[in-house]
């Protein structure tokens, strides 16, 4: 990226990487923000969170306008509470997916985000505070006709990255499969469906090239964003699969990372 091109989108990742380990925006990240919107830039969330896990950190954090949710699924309007786009997975390619993992990780826990809410099998333990009034259990995943905008599996034996190694070839063009740092859990989604994806539709729809995107991220699921931006900057505390494949980086998201590279760029 030129150095003397501002740009026009800042995409972030939240967990690892905007927020702290405490799950907070800093005063100096939140200033950060500020001075990048305020010389024309657009924030943009890039997450794995479903929307109900976004807009209160887009209030911390005084971001209005559209964040790219649950890797790419959902496009969400921060300002009306609305899904204004979702990309869920096919059912039929669902019930695949969850055949294959079942065989090659006995005991996997299924669960589906549906956009709205988390309908979790038993065998799916995890639980998360600020989710469970939005959880229901169920005996399938695959009774009722809710989409399907994410299948989450749950391993409490392996973890992620040992369950992506394990994955059977016939997932392969069904979905898109990726983890976000949860130990023992994969993220699937309709195939092509990456945070990336729709980052670029978002981007084409505004007339911005990729070379106008300034990223940031720490995860599996971020190295699709950070290849596409033009300066895409992996965080100091990232997974090392993004710190081998990432030239540019920057601080850990303890030490306000983003906010460093933001306040070079913006001033």
């Amino acid at each position: 990226m030129s150095t003397s091109i501002l740009p026009r989108i800042v995409a972030t990742d939240l967990d690892g990487t905007l927020l702290n380990s405490s799950g907070v925006i800093t005063p100096r990240t939140r200033q950060a923000l500020r001075s990048a919107r305020s010389a024309g830039a657009e924030i943009v969330f890039v997450t794995a969170r479903a929307p109900r896990g976004v807009r209160e950190i887009a209030g911390q954090a005084g971001v209005t306008g559209i964040a790219i949710c649950s890797n790419g699924a959902i496009v969400y309007d921060l300002t009306t509470d609305e899904i204004v786009a979702s990309h869920p997975l096919d059912r039929a390619a669902a019930k695949g997916v969850a055949r294959a993992l079942t065989a090659a990780l006995p005991g996997v826990g299924l669960a589906v985000e549906t956009g709205r809410s988390v309908l979790a099998e038993p065998a799916y333990t995890r639980r998360i505070a600020h989710d469970l009034a939005y959880l229901r259990e169920v005996s399938s995943v695959f009774d009722g006709d809710e989409p399907i905008v994410k299948l989450l599996a749950q391993s409490r034996t392996r973890t992620a990255d040992e369950m992506v190694a394990a994955m059977p070839a016939e997932v392969e063009g069904l979905a898109e499969v990726t983890h976000s740092g949860v130990d023992g859990l994969l993220e699937i989604s309709a195939p092509g469906v990456t945070k990336a994806g729709t980052l670029d539709l978002l981007c084409r729809e505004r007339g911005i090239a990729p070379g106008e995107v300034v990223a940031f991220g720490d995860m599996p699921n971020d190295l699709a964003v950070l290849a596409y931006a033009g300066a895409g900057y992996a965080m100091a505390n990232a997974h090392h699969l993004v710190l081998a494949a990432i030239e540019r980086r920057t601080l850990s998201n303890d030490e306000d990372g983003v906010a460093a590279v933001l306040e070079a760029l913006y001033g």
